[in-house]
C-alpha cells in the first residue's frame, strides 16, 4: 500500500496550482516549518518561516499590534491571525499557517497548558481554530505541528476557503 504523508499532500495540492506557502511559528518552534521541508521539491512552493517565539519578534517582525498581545494576550485567535498575515506579507507567498499556543509547562485560566490557536490565511480570508490538549510537552508541540497540516491540507481542498 503507498501511503503518502500530509506534507506530500500539500505540496501536491499547492503545485497544481502553482501556489505558494509560509509559516509563522511560535509554540511550534519551527517544526510544521521542519515537516514541510522534509519532502523533495519543498522548494518549489515553500517559501519560508519566521519563528517568533518571543513577544518582540511577533511585533517587530510579524507587525503585530502590541495593543491586540495586550489586549488579548499573545495566545489568542487575534494574534494567530495576526501572524499569519504577517508572514504572508513579508514571504509574498499566497497562503500561510502560524501557531502561537503553551505547548507547556503552564498556563492560565484563559489558555490552560496545551492551548494552540492556529491561523490560516489565503486570498480571500483568515481563518482561526483553538486546541486544547492534554500530552506532554513534546507531545502537545508534535500535536499541534499535524492539526495545523491537517487543516491546512483540508481547507487547500476546499476551493476558495481562505
Amino acid at each position: 500500500m503507498n501511503r503518502t504523508n500530509i506534507q506530500t499532500e500539500i505540496k501536491e495540492l499547492l503545485c497544481e496550482r502553482g501556489k505558494t506557502l509560509s509559516v509563522a511559528e511560535s509554540c511550534t518552534g519551527g517544526n510544521i516549518s521542519h515537516l514541510l521541508t522534509t519532502v523533495p521539491g519543498s522548494s518549489q512552493y515553500y517559501l519560508g518561516s519566521v519563528t517568533s517565539y518571543a513577544v518582540s519578534v511577533k511585533v517587530k517582525i510579524l507587525g503585530v499590534n502590541a495593543q491586540v498581545i495586550e489586549d488579548k494576550g499573545v495566545v489568542s485567535s487575534e494574534v494567530a491571525a495576526a501572524m499569519a498575515e504577517g508572514v504572508k506579507k513579508i514571504t509574498g507567498s499566497d497562503y500561510a499557517v502560524a501557531t502561537t499556543g503553551l505547548a507547556g509547562p503552564g498556563g492560565d485560566e484563559r489558555n490552560p497548558e496545551g492551548t494552540v490557536w492556529i491561523a490560516f490565511t489565503g486570498p480571500h480570508k483568515t481563518v482561526t481554530l483553538k486546541r486544547v490538549l492534554n500530552g506532554s510537552r513534546i507531545s502537545n508541540i508534535r500535536q499541534f505541528s499535524t492539526i495545523a497540516l491537517k487543516e491546512l491540507k483540508n481547507l487547500l481542498i476546499q476551493v476558495n476557503s481562505l
